[in-house]
């Protein structure tokens, strides 16, 4: 029987030190991360290659054992492929966020979290208007949607991730593609009197007052990966992009009722389905928060906390128990894939903590989990997609 592997991946997780020395991950109550931290391998790893763009795509991508600079061709191709919608090798795709402008600023890049039903309607108001000359719109997840560029080849376009630029003037971050920037303003146009948010005004919720393009990609190609690495995987996640890696990996992409990549996730759902994978079969389970990322990029501090302390109580401590109980060799992983220091609110490149609990293995690790012990540790993995195979070995 191959031992169990289960990588609790905390998206965003890692994060700066305040004027006091402390970071989220530092002053979480997370008593199981730490007592497993004691007899764990932990340490830094570094899951964003130099010159690539600190995305959850390229990280994620590292921390599941693929190299992103061998497979990787863009985000948002990853989250069409989970959305069902077939590419040709020509076409072009781009992640459409519905956020909110206001005054020229990028006041909220998902529109106030805007739930999954009120943006399908918004989507299916829009598309009418954009379905045209080669472009189709695809309804995704609360704000993240699809646009499809038919046999365009990849165009270069200059776009920048609205979560980068929260709080900032627009206007010098508008694509440099000029249709994009004309679809872009049409559905401002459009979303003035949009019945959805004519409601969201009345009720003082963010309006989704516009589309915005980023991400653009074309058709993705990954080694399947039972046939990389002998594993029989899953994927259990909120979010398109992580269930699209698992669809092109020809892994099971689990869904999970009331999986929202917010704090009001259902954490417990999502542990159930991995325990419920990995007694099925599953060789690797691969759970993916989204939480700690969304409260990184709001500035939010406080939530980020309140989010690794759900993982380790209602993610970590669950799937440990279980893995115990079953009286099989594991390995659990527990890591963020990129900071997303609250400070900032955006991505960074910078290494991150990671744990590696191993039933077989004795070693002697740190008091706690954090940024500042895996940093003292001296332990360093400089390319993130190593980390898995030096797992299996």
């Amino acid at each position: 029987m191959n031992k169990k592997i289960a990588v609790i991946l905390g998206d965003g997780m890692a994060d700066l030190p305040d004027a006091n020395g402390d970071t989220p991950m530092s002053l979480a109550r997370k008593p199981r991360a730490d007592a497993l931290a004691g007899k764990s391998e932990i340490g830094l790893v570094k899951n964003v290659p130099d010159g690539m763009k600190p995305g959850s795509d390229t990280a994620n991508l590292s921390a599941m054992g693929y190299d992103p600079k061998e497979c990787y061709t863009g985000r948002s191709p990853l989250e069409a492929v989970s959305m069902g919608i077939a590419l040709s090798d020509g076409d072009v795709t781009y992640r459409a966020n519905l956020v909110t402008l206001e005054n020229g600023v990028m006041k909220d890049y998902s529109a106030g979290e805007i739930d999954t039903a009120s943006a399908r309607e918004i989507i299916d108001y829009l598309a009418p208007h954009i379905n045209r000359d080669g472009f189709e719109l695809y309804g995704g997840i609360s704000y993240r949607h699809c646009l499809v560029r038919r046999g365009a080849r990849r165009t270069g376009a200059y776009l920048t991730p609205p979560h980068d630029i929260s709080g900032r003037k627009v206007q010098e971050y508008l694509p440099s593609d000029a249709v994009l920037l004309e679809i872009m303003l049409k559905s401002q146009e459009l979303l003035k009197d949009c019945p959805i948010n004519v409601k969201r005004r009345e009720r003082g919720l963010n309006e989704a007052t516009s589309l915005w393009f980023w991400g653009e990609g074309t058709k993705p190609k990954l080694q399947p990966f039972y046939e990389k690495y002998g594993l029989r995987g899953a994927v259990i996640s909120a979010v398109d992009l992580l269930k699209g890696i698992a669809v092109c990996a020809g892994m099971k992409s689990i869904d999970v009722e009331g999986a929202t990549g917010t704090l009001t996730t259902n954490f417990d759902g999502k542990a159930k389905a991995a325990v419920d994978a990995l007694e099925s079969g599953c060789d690797y389970v691969y759970v993916h928060l989204e939480a700690p990322d969304e409260c990184g990029h709001q500035g939010d501090r406080e939530g980020k906390r309140r989010a690794i302390e759900l993982i380790d109580e209602k993610i970590l401590t669950p799937i440990d128990d279980y893995l115990k109980a079953s009286g099989n060799p594991y390995t659990l992983v527990f890591m963020p894939d990129h900071p997303t220091p609250t400070s900032t609110r955006t991505h960074s490149s910078d290494p991150v903590p990671y744990m590696i609990y191993d039933s077989e293995r004795t070693v002697c690790g740190a008091d706690a989990f954090d940024e500042k012990h895996a940093a003292e540790s001296g332990n360093f993995i400089e390319h993130g997609h190593t980390l898995l195979s030096k797992i299996i070995d």
